[in-house]
């Protein structure tokens, strides 16, 4: 799998939060922001292991209207503006799920990428070429920065993916090594039965 969202991170004026969380079955688990009016803001994210890599996510408003609300996905990103201040809910369920665990990573950026440079409001200003270089720089990075977080992402899902594949092979290992020790002493046990029941029946017939 490979995370199909596009996460705008760190800059010089974005407050951001990258989490890995473990959601239990059964369960719901928020996250909360104080937003002001007009504040944008991303959440993305993705199950990075557990059962059928999916949950439950809705976000509300500080009336606890719900703004947006998916069932059983894998991945998402949703972006918005607040229209209200106050304390807004990220949150995320498990409540479909009896007995599995879920991993989930997700990305909450509030505010907007700017440059590193104010770009000037004036026609006759501009910016020299050296602060030119320096934005285009700075946006290179926060590029570099993003690809990093899905390889990271990616990362994490391989090696989960890895010891789940070597838990699963180390089970069949051992279930194979028993059924073959049980069968090797039932065919000794049938061949010592065999040659027994042969002497007993040649004693008899002796006598």
């Amino acid at each position: 799998m490979f995370l199909p969202i596009l996460m705008l991170l760190h800059s010089a004026f974005a407050n951001y939060t990258d989490l890995t969380f473990e959601l239990p079955d059964k369960a719901i688990q928020c996250f909360y922001e104080d937003l002001e009016k007009d504040d944008k803001f991303t959440l993305a994210f993705q199950v990075i292991s557990g059962g059928h890599y999916d949950v439950d996510c809705f976000i509300e408003s500080p009336e606890r209207r719900m703004i947006y609300r998916k069932h059983k996905i894998r991945y998402d990103s949703y972006s918005a503006k607040a229209e209200i201040p106050g304390i807004y809910s990220f949150c995320f369920g498990n409540q479909f799920s009896t007995f599995t665990h879920k991993k989930v990573f997700f990305h909450l950026e509030v505010g907007e990428m700017t440059p590193l440079l104010p770009i000037p409001v004036d026609k006759d200003a501009a910016l020299t070429q050296l602060e030119s270089s320096c934005n285009s720089i700075h946006f290179a990075l926060s590029n570099v920065a993003k690809l990093q977080t899905q390889q990271r992402v990616q990362a994490a899902i391989d090696r989960l993916h890895a010891e789940n594949i070597r838990t699963h092979i180390i089970y069949w290992a051992s279930s194979e090594t028993i059924i073959l020790f049980l069968v090797t002493i039932g065919q000794v046990i049938i061949l010592k039965r065999f040659f027994t029941d042969k002497r007993v029946n040649a004693s008899v017939a002796n006598t």
